[in-house]
């Protein structure tokens, strides 16, 4: 039986879910391979758990589906969903301890999230203006 690990990662409103399985070191996001994906700064981005640990994805395919939010939040999952599964597929303290001393984001979901809204302005703090006038 060939070996699977299902992994996922949250930042604001975008959700990453990975799936690692044997094969030849490919990693696609939504279908499209890493290398031509999003801008060189989103490539960057998600490419940094693979760039600490060179030889991580070595036999590795990854398919990741992301969904929800903006460029930048569904980067920063995706990379969240990617180191985790790297973690989980190595089972290697190592791996897990050079993630945590790099960026502890690439292990832990972002919990901060938007403030709502509230009444009386545009946002959750601005407040229409008033001139009594």
């Amino acid at each position: 039986m060939t070996k699977v690990v299902n992994t996922s990662g949250k930042r604001k409103t975008a959700i990453a879910r990975a799936t690692l399985s044997e094969g030849k070191g490919r990693v696609r996001i939504n279908s499209v391979p890493l290398e031509i994906f999003g801008t060189e700064l989103i490539r960057m981005k998600i490419s940094e758990p693979l760039l600490l640990v060179p030889e991580a994805i070595d036999g590795i395919d990854v398919s990741i589906d992301v969904n929800g939010g903006g460029f930048m939040g569904q980067a920063e999952a995706v990379r969240t969903a990617l180191a985790r599964g790297i973690v989980q597929w190595h089972n290697d303290p190592k791996i897990k301890d050079a993630y945590l001393a790099y960026d502890r984001t690439l292990l832990v979901n972002d919990s901060r999230q938007k403030e709502a809204k509230k009444p009386h302005g545009r946002g959750a703090r601005a407040k229409f203006q008033k001139s009594y006038r």
